[in-house]
């Protein structure tokens, strides 16, 4: 054993070093001396010994033992040392020595339910403006009959002979150091600490039964896809008196026809004719409430965007409501009839020389781009 490096050492930290520094240290070093990194001949020799330093110092019962006793494993013995003699009596046991013999969990104290996820779809608008519903969810909840004691009404649980209540089993070993004590959840128990000599029919000792729960819910207005919604106490039912867990509800939306949401703000396209672009028009737009009118001027190009303020979706936490963004499209006619076709001609040919003048004036344009003038 003499000649491994101290693993404060190997790691590069100090003996008082948090385990978030030991932690930084080992993914430090590992990613510097990990064979399919670093080829070096003896990079893997290193990374070895960083992983085992790490193994060591990042477990608090062994950076304990390696603290007392470095790199001597003490299950092995030491070879002459302390010698043989029992470290039970007034020192206690090494177990409890090392890691205190007052950290137990009561396995009769009272556990916290597990919490649930439920998923539910709903449509693009009872995102906007909310929805109250009712779902039923499967869930395990403590028993009516027993009231989650396991045992028969007008019975109670006795206390466990073998582990007197503790719901662990001592197996105590002796060692060259002294008695070595390894704790285990009673086998006669089952770590409960206590027997259940007459069950409860309901739920057959278990304390809790599987139900189908309806559950009122209420999606406030302006929830988005994604979004998850917590409602306390909803969950799982808890053990021995224990609180209830929580119920979170993800929220999926679905898409929209004619709209689109962005964050608050909704969008949409509505098409244009030719003649209502060049000519400028007044036309009716749906939005998430009613029907608007929205006023077109002459000349307008397509992609050309309109904002109706306040029309898009409730803040969720306040203060206002969102826009609606138009976004006009010029539809081009795919048919025409002959005398639609001669029309369009006649105007082709009255606006043909400006037509032409304005393309001279873009190309040039471009070209004094490209020149950079």
């Amino acid at each position: 054993m003499a000649d491994k490096r101290d693993y404060y050492e190997v790691l590069g930290v100090s003996k008082n070093a948090a385990e978030d520094e030991i932690k930084k240290a080992y993914r430090k070093l590992a990613r510097q001396y990990h064979p399919d990194v670093n080829k070096a001949s003896d990079a893997e020799a290193k990374f070895k010994e960083v992983k085992e330093a790490y193994d060591v110092l990042s477990d608090p019962q062994g950076r304990a033992r390696y603290d007392q006793y470095g790199h001597i494993d003490p299950n092995q013995g030491m070879g002459g040392g302390f010698g043989g003699g029992d470290f039970g009596g007034g020192l206690g046991d090494i177990f409890d020595m090392f890691f205190g013999g007052g950290g137990r969990r009561d396995p009769n104290a009272p556990q916290r339910g597990n919490d649930l996820q439920y998923t539910m779809t709903i449509e693009f608008k009872e995102a906007v403006f909310g929805k109250e519903t009712d779902i039923t969810i499967p869930r395990t909840e403590t028993c009516d009959t027993c009231f989650g004691s396991g045992a028969k009404p007008g019975t109670k649980p006795h206390t466990c002979s073998v582990c007197h209540g503790s719901g662990q089993q001592e197996v105590v070993q002796n060692t060259p150091l002294g008695r070595m004590v390894n704790r285990r959840p009673c086998s006669n128990c089952g770590g409960t600490g206590k027997i259940i000599k007459e069950k409860c029919p309901t739920c057959s000792g278990n304390g809790r039964v599987k139900k189908q729960r309806k559950i009122h819910v209420r999606i406030p207005a302006g929830v988005d896809d994604g979004a998850q919604l917590r409602m306390s106490g909803e969950g799982e039912g808890g053990l021995r008196g224990g609180p209830a867990g929580d119920l979170y509800i993800v929220i999926r939306v679905k898409s929209h026809d004619f709209f689109v949401r962005e964050n608050d703000d909704i969008l949409c396209e509505v098409p244009l004719t030719f003649a209502q672009a060049a000519l400028g028009d007044e036309i009716e737009i749906p939005t998430l409430t009613e029907k608007v009118k929205l006023k077109i001027p002459a000349g307008t190009q397509t992609g050309t965007f309109f904002r109706l303020k306040g029309k898009g979706v409730p803040r969720l936490r306040g203060g206002g409501t969102g826009d609606q963004h138009v976004r006009v499209i010029v539809v081009t006619p795919s048919k025409l009839s002959e005398e639609q076709k001669e029309l369009l001609r006649q105007f082709s040919s009255f606006d043909g020389e400006n037509t032409h003048e304005q393309g001279q004036s873009f190309f040039d344009r471009m070209k004094r781009a490209f020149r950079g003038d």
